[in-house]
């Protein structure tokens, strides 16, 4: 499975615009999107704004780094394979 992330920025109302659109195999699978300052304690961590597919609505919804946000998408992915 070969998993790719594009840089995008998110009209979420907020001043969290740093975005990343997860791809499985050229499948849209997961949006993330990179918190701000707004947030305090968990500013810079990454939340999963939307998931498709085995990236469902039991999913955490932050993760401490892109990678940590990565290996778990890859997990489901697998598991669901």
């Amino acid at each position: 499975m070969i998993l790719n992330l594009q840089a995008v920025q998110v009209a979420t109302g907020s001043d969290d615009a740093e975005s990343q659109l997860v791809f499985a195999d050229g499948f849209l699978v997961a949006v993330l999107v990179r918190l701000s300052a707004q947030h305090d304690e968990d500013a810079g961590k990454w939340f999963l704004e939307a998931g498709f597919g085995p990236i469902g609505p039991a999913a955490p919804s932050l993760f401490a780094d892109l990678g940590a946000a990565r290996a778990w998408i890859m997990r489901q992915l697998a598991t669901a394979a």
